[in-house]
């Protein structure tokens, strides 16, 4: 895959801990010739340690959400793959390598990366549950990783899907787009992590906001392929 040319699309919003070293792991993946951190509102130095490191940063004023930021950044891909990477990989970003080749080899359309269990109790899997059933009910398909956004495409691919979805209803959204347009999909498991949210107040926030933007997105989405139908 020596001639292989991938863009990494990093959105990111107050990962100043995380974000150089999963910068610092897909520099060193040979198929990633450019890298780009959507800032998306950040209130830390998010941007300024990216661009220290000498990377692309787009920068948003206000803290919009992830799918707003993917948005954003598509127009600044240059490459002839995209993969999408979360800025709190850390090392274990050098898992997108597994997505890479299933896309590029003309297998699939596109990859998604499968997580290995949390290492702590989070929720109770409600919002991991709406997505799996949303999914299942629309398309006819399971997914072990529905709310991954780890994901490896070609640019082809990514700009037929745009606009993504605003906040976090932007991977089942894109799936379920995807699947409408007749592309292939592969989940890929690997050793990725992330920072993981609790069984705190904070915890439960942020998963009551993700509920709730997945079921926007799934209703929005489902009433759109029954009036096709």
């Amino acid at each position: 895959m020596t001639d292989t040319r991938v863009t990494a699309l990093i959105p990111a919003y107050n990962e100043e801990k995380n974000i150089a070293l999963t910068i610092k792991t897909l520099q060193t993946i040979s198929e990633i010739k450019q890298i780009v951190v959507i800032d998306d509102g950040s209130t830390d130095r998010t941007d300024q340690i990216s661009k220290e490191m000498g990377i692309e940063v787009v920068r948003i004023g206000e803290n919009k959400g992830k799918g707003n930021a993917l948005n954003i950044g598509a127009s600044y891909v240059k490459e002839d793959y995209v993969a999408l990477v979360d800025a709190d990989l850390k090392e274990t970003a050098i898992e997108i390598q597994k997505l890479i080749n299933p896309v590029v080899n003309g297998s699939y359309d596109m990859a998604i990366a499968i997580f290995p269990p949390a290492s702590k109790k989070g929720g109770v899997g409600l919002v991991k549950n709406a997505a799996f059933w949303g999914l299942k009910l629309l398309t006819n398909q399971e997914f072990k990783a529905p709310l991954s956004g780890q994901r490896v495409m070609s640019k082809e691919v990514f700009q037929s899907l745009l606009p993504f979805a605003s906040g976090f209803g932007v991977e089942v959204g894109m799936t379920i787009d995807a699947l409408v347009k007749g592309y292939n999909i592969l989940e890929v498991s690997t050793n990725m992590g992330h920072a993981e949210t609790g069984r705190d107040w904070a915890g439960f926030l942020h998963r009551g906001v993700q509920l709730k933007d997945v079921f926007f997105t799934l209703t929005k989405k489902g009433w759109r392929i029954w009036a096709l139908s």
